[in-house]
This record gives C-alpha cells, structure tokens and sequence, in this order.
C-alpha cells in the first residue's frame, strides 16, 4: 500500500457536533478518549486563565475609575475574578485529570462557563463604555480584545465553551461600538469576534484530529503486538533458587516483588506453600502445583510449567522453569530455576482463542472447535467402550429466504435458529456452526439411541416453528445426518463425512427428516459417480464457463479488477452448484485440469480489458502442491499477452496446512514472476501468523462471515477485522472485504481501513460480455460500479 493510500485510511473524521460537544456519533471514533484529551488541555491552562482575567479586571477598573463609583467597579471586579476562579478550578479539578475517557456531558457543560464569564465581561462596555471617552473606550475595547484572541488560542481545545465566551462578549462589545460609532465599527466588532471563534474551531479541530490519530495509532500498534505475540515483557522474568528442604534461599529483589513480600522474610519460607497460598491448609491444590511437587520429589528438570498464585488478593498465572543443583562432589543442594509473570500474555492469548473458535454471528463454537470437541468425545468413547453420536443439521429453504429477503435477515434467523437448537442441547454436550446454514451437535453419551432420536426430532420440530423477523413471518425446516462414534469413523473427520453422508439422503428424501449413517448409502454413492462421470466430460464438452465479480477501490468506487468464478451448465444436472462440483474436482483430482483451464481462460480474457484491470484466479492446494503449476501459469501469461502484475491468484489457508509439500516452493516461483498472491478466507480456517511472514502476499482477503458480523456490531468480528486490517498494513499488504451488500457495509468496511470491497453491492458475477463492457467503462464511482 502506498504511503498516500495509508494516510487516507488513518486520517479521522471529525464530527463538528461531536468536537464541540454537541453529539456522541455512532461510527468507529470513540470519542470517550478524544474529551477526555479535551478536558486535560483546558486544565493545563486554567491558571494561565485565571491570571489574564485577574489582569484584565484590574486594567478595566483603572480604565473606568472616572465613570463608576468604586464600590462598583471593585465589585464588579470581584464577582469576574470570583466566577473566573470558579471555572479554573473546576477545570483543575480530579475527576477527569488522568481519565481515559470523558461523557459528553463533560464536554458540553462548559459551554455555561463560556457563557457566565462572557455575561460578566459584558457589564463594563455595555453599562459604562457608551459614557466614556473615546481615550476611555479605545482602551476597554483594546482589553477586551485582547481577552478573547488570549481565550481563542489558549482554550481552542474547549471550542464551545471559548465560542461562548467570544460570542457573549462580541456581540456586547458591538452593541457599545454601535452606540458610540455607529454600525461601521460595530460591524468590524462583530467581523473581529466571528474570525476568532473561527479560529477556535479551526484550532479545535487539528487539536482533535492529532489526538485521534494518537488514539488510532496506538490502537493498532496494541492489536497488531497482540497478534505478533509481541508484547512479552522481559523485565518480569526472575530467578528463585530452594534447598534440599524445598525452603527459598537467596531470594531475587523481583521474585520477592513478584509475591508480594520483602526480600528477608521471604527467606527460608516453604516454595510450595508459598505458591500454593489460601489453598495449602486446605490441600485444595491446582494440578500446575501438584506437578510441580512431583517433580521436586523427583528431583527431575521441568520447563514451561504454568501454576496459578495469588498475590494480594489477585490471581495471577506465572511459568517457571528449572533444574536440579548439584555440588562438586555430586550431592543435590537444591533447585534454581526461573519464573515469569505470564498473566497477560495467556488472557491474550484466551481471547485470540476465543475469536478463533466461536463464530462472530451466533456466538457458538465454530467448525475448528466442533472438531477438537468431537475428537476428545471418540476418543473418550473408545477409551471407555461407549458411543458418541455426531449430528450434522443443514436448513431446509434456507437460501429462498436469503436471497429474496437479503443477508440481514438470513442473519438474524440463523441467530434464533442457533438459540432454538442450544436450548435442547444438555450441559456437556455441545452445540455449533459449522459455516452458512450448516449447524452441528456432538453428544458425548450417545448409549440411549431413544433419546439420540427424540432430540433429533425436537430440533427438526423447534427448528420448524415459524419466525418472525422484521415483520416477516418465515418457515423453513431442516434435515439431520447422524453418526455414531466410534462405529462410524474413529476419527473426527471420518465421522464428519459420515454424517455428511447421512445427510445427503435426509435432503434427498425430501427434508425435514433425519438419517442415520449406514455403510451402504447407496443413493448417495449412486449420484456421486454419475456426478463425477459427467465432471469428466465437462470440460470436454464445453460445459463450463467463467463469470466475472468486479472488485473496486474502498476509498474511491473505482474498478480495480475482477474475480473469475467457475460456473458449470450441466446438459443433465442443470446448473450445478461450485459448492457441490468443486469439492468433487478435487477428491477426484480433477481440478488440476479444469483449474488450468479457468487460469488460461481468465487471462485470454482479461488480456482484452484496459490496463490496470486485474483477473483473480482461485487456486486449489492440489494445483500448488504440482511443481509444473509455475511452467503453466508461465505459458498462460506469455499465450495471453498478459503482463504479470496484472495477474491475481488467490489461495486459502489450507495451503499451508500439510507439511513437506512443495506449496511454498510453487508460490515463490510464481511470485518471481511477478503475479501477485491474494490470501483468501483469512480467519475462516487454522489462521497462522507463520506463513504471512514466510510469503510474500499482496493482499488478505476478509470472509463476508465478518463483514456481517461487524455490520451487526459483533465486537468479536470487528476486533478480527481491525486485526487484520493492521496486520495487513503492518506487513504491507492491501485488504479486500467479502460480501459487501449495502452502502452502509461498504463505508463501515472503508472506515476500518479495508482497502477493497466486493460483493453484490458492487455487482455480482456477470457474463463475460457484460465484464466486458464494465472493464472498458472503469466507472469512477461506487454507485456506478454498483449499478454496472
């Protein structure tokens, strides 16, 4: 990303009702901190302030001596140094002094300093300036002038208090003018104050925008240390060394802070009951501690061993490691070993888990984490001779809705769909989504094969029952595959495709019924090969063809290229799904053809679209893990006429998944070519830092479950955006956005700094001709993109 580019995406926007106080905006800005900032300049000048008043007060009874008596005046002058001292120290007051965040209320309440201490400044030209010389009033004006430029600049960072103060005591001031001279100077009064207030909020808002900017930078700077694992604090390590009676000796200055207690007391104390704390007269023990006094017992090394301590009250997880002493002549002395505080570094680490392994629109664990609780259910079951049962549920009538009602509503049912299944769900089993309108349940007791059945029918009954959403009234129904563990697969993807299996025949019979897996699923396996006999001919037959989605600038609207999307037009099956035939491709190793096809294909054609539109190709990890992938992308550029950089290949995650492949190896040829790399569904899958580091990638796509995720205001999905986000431009990469379907979507993308979007807002897959014809108009604009 260029330098330009990355300004854009950083510079905020600044609300002038929210600078001012007026307005909380509910876009990305927090502005908490923005006020807070505000209130604690206007502190570090409240006495500057109370001094120019004080100052200012006492010139004005001087100048005025001869017009009033002097009871007046001092009293005067007492009542502004007393409402001037008033709001200086309300200013210097703690309740906001090291805040992190401020109301709004605190922001727009000062607007009646402003205002109280602009009506006390108004008696002296309103009451005596219309009496007094021109010598007389010349001076007053010049004092009070000067006041307001002093309050312009010094309090800019409290524009509607200072506006208010100005904006009171300008219109006093020409009102004196006007009587003494006329409208001319009363007008140039006027004219004065207005380009002060001006100013102010001029001021006001750089001020405002380098704090934000602050705010942002700093905030991206804390995601992307998080993801890096990068934050690790060296200055808690410490080293605790203990004798033969497990006692601590020669304790460290950091490990006696680390507890809590001195360095002297600390000595001789017991380790283990140090560590173990309230519990150790309980004997309520952690497994962390139990293992550590194994291994002292044992006298044997021990590293990465993670306990939990309470130190004041507070918990906290520390990681020691050590070893066993010896003296000279081999006589065990004791042990020494290292420790470290790691409390923060594991509640990331929690936390980065957790947004791993639930997905960001039901809440529920995710198809990553379905597959580690499914694994732990087969194994307990073969450990203890039981069974498990897996469910695999899919929605019937589902996509109807979709498509006709839009993504917002097929996402709040998925929502109430996964709140009817989890009630059924008892405690220790597990309920979650598996992607799209797939949904799954692990059973760990599956022994009652009567109540596996009842449940299986309750949630195709509650699953059933209507909804209404936005003043809708929808139906749908599903269909349930089961498997038994560990008869029907002894692993969690044996078991998975198992109930895949059963699943198939629930659709096949209609839907709104549910299966269980049996061996000889003969339908299934029937339309599978005549589905992959007639995958065979396809390609032959020219039954396949290529529509184009148009991808476009976030910033701008402007096309910057399209992705190339495999459709088939099957003479028998009809429209075949790319869902249904692709994984079909490549279980039977059939992509590697069809797949050098559609690159040849998408370049022939993008080779016909105006310089700089690019082509996106979706590359299959098969297609990577063939050395000769390099010499055929080589060949369909040079046939093409199309220049490298133009190229765009996109893979997934699971490309790096399979160690001692030649993936890698391929992907570095490539690159040399100069075609750039796009990874594609980052964070769907096992998201590992590891490779983006290894590989060079132009740009990291975002899967539209986040986009949709974050347009709801899921934390967890726009935490994973503005992760990667940062990450990206950390590492110099651009962003594109997925499943872009609303204007509102597309400027929530743009602000969190996504730096491409695509999806149905902007067009969906269009036949080459009309492609064509968009390349050729690069439209400049999102609407007319939208509409192309």
């Amino acid at each position: 990303m260029s330098t330009k580019a990355a300004s854009q995406f950083a510079k905020p926007k600044i609300d002038a009702r929210a600078l001012l106080g007026l307005y909380d905006p509910a876009d990305s800005t927090d502005w908490g901190p923005i006020r807070a900032a505000q209130l604690n300049a206007g502190r570090h000048l409240a006495l500057f302030m109370l001094g120019a008043n004080v100052i200012g007060a006492a010139m004005t009874i001087l100048i005025c001596g001869a017009l009033a008596p002097n009871w007046a005046l001092i009293s005067w002058g007492s009542i502004t140094a007393a409402v001037a001292a008033a709001i200086a120290f309300r200013r210097l007051s703690a309740e906001y002094r090291d805040a992190y965040t401020a109301p709004l209320s605190a922001v727009r309440n000062t607007v009646f300093e402003g205002v109280a201490l602009g009506a006390v400044w108004s008696l002296p030209p309103l009451l005596l300036g219309t009496r007094a010389e021109s010598a007389s009033a010349l001076g007053l004006w010049i004092v009070l002038s000067v006041l307001m430029t002093a309050s312009a600049v010094a309090m800019a960072a409290l524009p509607l208090a200072t506006i208010g103060f100005i904006a009171t005591l300008g219109i006093a001031i020409g009102a004196m003018l006007y009587l003494i001279a006329g409208p001319l100077l009363a007008g140039a009064a006027l004219l004065f104050a207005a380009l002060l207030i001006l100013g102010c909020f001029v001021r006001a808002k750089a001020l405002v925008v380098i704090r934000a900017s602050e705010i942002a930078l700093a905030e991206r700077d804390e995601t992307v240390s998080l993801l890096l694992n990068d934050a690790e604090d060296k200055s808690a390590d410490w080293l605790w060394e203990i004798d033969t009676g497990r006692r601590i000796v020669r304790a460290s200055p950091r490990f006696a802070y680390a507890v809590g207690l001195d360095p002297v007391s600390i000595n001789k104390m017991p380790f283990l009951q140090l560590l173990a704390g309230p519990t150790w007269e309980a004997g309520n023990f952690a497994p962390g501690l139990r293992t550590l006094a194994e291994k002292l017992k044992n006298r044997e090394a021990f590293r990465d061993l993670v306990i939990p301590i309470t130190v004041k009250d507070e918990l906290r997880c520390w990681e020691i490691a050590a070893s066993p002493r010896y003296d000279e002549q081999g006589v065990f002395v004791g042990f020494r070993g290292v420790g470290s505080d790691v409390t923060e570094a594991r509640a990331s680490a929690d936390k980065i888990n957790r947004m791993a392994r639930y997905d960001p629109l039901t809440g529920l664990p995710n198809r990553l984490l379905v597959h580690e609780f499914l694994e732990r259910a087969i194994a307990e079951a073969e450990k203890w001779g039981s069974r498990c049962v897996f469910l695999m549920i899919d929605l019937d009538r589902f996509k109807a809705i979709n498509d006709s009602l839009g993504h917002p509503v097929g996402d709040r049912l998925l929502t109430r769909v996964a709140e009817r299944i989890s009630q059924l769900i008892d405690d220790g089993d597990l309920v979650g989504r598996l992607g799209g309108d797939e949904f799954a349940v692990v059973i760990r007791d599956g022994s009652d094969s009567a109540k596996i059945e009842r449940l299986a029918l309750s949630i195709i009954q509650a699953i059933s029952q209507p909804y209404e959403i936005d003043q809708n009234t929808l139906y749908i129904g599903a269909s349930i595959g089961l498997a038994i563990g560990p008869r029907d697969g002894r692993t969690a993807e044996m078991l998975i495709r198992s109930a895949d299996l059963a699943l198939y025949r629930s659709k096949d019979a209609g839907g709104g019924v549910f299966h269980l897996y049996e061996p000889q699923l003969h339908i299934v396996a029937e339309e599978r090969r005549v589905l992959e006999m007639a995958l065979r001919s396809a390609l032959q037959n020219d039954e396949l063809h290529l529509n184009y989605q148009p991808v476009v600038s976030a910033e701008t609207g402007r096309l910057t290229g399209f992705e190339a999307l495999l459709r088939w037009q099957s003479p028998v099956f009809g429209a075949v799904s790319p869902v249904k035939f692709i994984p079909l491709a490549e279980d039977t190793r059939l992509i590697a053809p069809i797949g050098e096809w559609v690159l040849r294909t998408a370049c022939a054609e993008a080779a016909r679209w105006p310089d700089p539109v690019r082509v996106a190709v979706n590359v299959s990890p098969q297609q990577l893990h063939n050395p000769q992938f390099v010499t055929i992308v080589a060949s369909a550029l040079a046939n093409s006429g199309l220049s490298a950089e133009r190229l765009e290949l996109e893979v997934t995650e699971s490309v790096f998944m399979s160690e001692g492949t030649c993936a890698t190896k391929v992907l570095e040829k490539i690159l040399d070519l100069g075609v750039k790399l796009s990874l594609d569904d980052f964070g769907t899958g096992y998201s590992s830092l590891g490779y983006l580091s290894r590989t060079r990638f132009s740009s990291i796509k975002i899967d539209r479950s986040f986009v949709q995720g974050a347009s709801k205001k899921v934390p967890e999905a726009i935490a994973i955006i503005r992760a990667v986000v940062a990450l990206a431009q950390s590492l110099g990469m651009a962003t594109t956005a997925e499943g872009v379907e609303t204007e509102d979507e597309h400027h929530m993308v743009r602000d969190l700094g996504c730096t491409k979007v695509q999806g149905y807002y902007f067009g969906r897959p269009l036949p080459v001709t009309e492609a064509r014809i968009v390349a050729q108009s690069v439209a400049p604009r999102s609407r007319d993109t939208a509409a192309a």
